[in-house]
């Protein structure tokens, strides 16, 4: 298995993956336009030119970007494809300087044993729900939003204690002036 960056020949098995969740409710469809689109946002990891993991990484400004359509084959959940495809994404995202990632996710426990925490979604700022406008759950969300701050300096900026303990993520959206 070989983790590398998607190529437009492995359109076919990114839709594989991603609609095959789709139809299960747990990832919204996609088609080839919108992948032809955005192939550069996408890691494979893939073996003999057959693609069994994807996951891609959406910038949101120079601060943040989300990670989206994280997929594995069903028949190889389990083996750590899942995790593999997260390490790179986190090493591409330290890679330009981010501060944090987040996810909409339905399995928020593989997640937290990647360093990420549950937040409330009204914590992300309202771009990062572009998506889910043509969501057909949209009214009735019942996603998990999931953050990890990448630099700890970063987080503490971007975080104000409140009196019961809970906390409040006030996420930068620009750096600077």
């Amino acid at each position: 298995m070989t983790l590398r960056k998607a190529r437009m020949s492995d359109i076919p098995g990114i839709l594989r993956l991603i609609n095959g969740y789709a139809a299960q409710g747990l990832m919204l469809p996609r088609n080839g336009f919108e992948l032809a689109e955005n192939i550069r946002d996408f890691t494979v990891a893939a073996a003999a030119d057959t693609v069994h993991g994807c996951a891609a990484l959406h910038f949101y400004g120079p601060t943040m970007a989300e990670v989206r359509s994280l997929a594995v084959d069903e028949t190889l959940k389990g083996a750590g494809i899942g995790r593999l495809l997260m390490e790179a994404l986190e090493a591409e995202a330290r890679g330009f300087d981010l501060d944090l990632l987040f996810a909409f996710t339905y399995v928020p426990k593989f997640f937290t044993r990647l360093g990420y925490r549950q937040v409330d979604r009204s914590a992300l700022p309202l771009k990062a729900w572009k998506d889910c406008l043509r969501c057909p759950k949209f009214q009735a969300c019942d996603e998990i939003a999931v953050l990890k701050w990448l630099k700890p300096e970063a987080e503490l900026a971007g975080r104000t204690e409140t009196a019961d303990a809970d906390e409040l993520i006030q996420i930068p959206v620009f750096r600077g002036n």
